[in-house]
């Protein structure tokens, strides 16, 4: 994969010093379209082969431009599965909160239906977990930020009465046994092992939900 096409050849505006020009409403409405669509792109193609020349196709624009915006090939790739994972995210939020899933049990149940149901971006988003396993000095950041996302809902949907301490225990749990499920769903290609493992997942929930403090 050639993350950084492009990399050295800068656009003119910034070697003229014009770059933070972007930070106006102009500008950044700007950035956030070209990132929009270098987002659907991944969303629909992958990682592989992604570059900045690739990106700047799909955003209908040069690779120059493209650097004007984002500071590297790299950046523009981490805020485009930042995207994703953020609209991911979304979902599994609205899922948790609907009233029909008081228990914590079931609003992980609820938050387990969205992430192995058909995502468009899901590749990209499998592609980003195995980059940073291989690459992990240069992009050990597209694989914390899916737990720095998902951390805070978890968290959230833990009982109000329970300590600190106790919801960051069961949410780092969880957090942990939801990656390996989807690692171990993504690569095997079926959920015949998955299923059980999250039944008892569901049971250990509710025997923790049902513990003294």
């Amino acid at each position: 994969m050639d993350a950084v096409d492009g990399d050295a050849d800068h656009a003119p505006e910034e070697r003229a010093g014009y770059r933070r020009s972007t930070g106006s409403k102009r500008g950044e409405a700007r950035r956030r379209e070209l990132l929009d669509l270098v987002t659907e792109d991944l969303a629909a193609h992958g990682m592989v082969d992604f570059s900045l020349r690739r990106a700047a196709r799909s955003a209908g624009t040069t690779h120059k431009v493209l650097l004007y915006y984002f500071d590297s090939a790299d950046d523009l790739l981490q805020q485009a599965i930042l995207q994703l994972r953020t609209r991911r995210i979304d979902n599994a939020v609205a899922a948790a909160n609907v009233t029909d899933h008081p228990s914590l049990a079931a609003r992980v149940r609820a938050i387990w239906s969205t992430l192995i149901a058909d995502d468009p971006g899901q590749l990209a988003l499998d592609q980003a977990i195995g980059l940073a396993m291989y690459d992990p000095s240069r992009y050990a950041e597209l694989g914390r930020g899916a737990a720095k996302l998902y951390l805070p809902t978890l968290l959230a949907i833990c009982p109000e009465h329970w300590s600190d301490q106790r919801k960051l225990e069961v949410a780092e749990m969880i957090l942990g046994v939801l990656r390996g499920f989807l690692v171990d769903w993504r690569t095997g290609g079926d959920r015949e092992g998955i299923d059980p493992g999250f039944a008892a997942l569901v049971r250990a929930l509710e025997r923790e939900e049902a513990a003294p403090e």
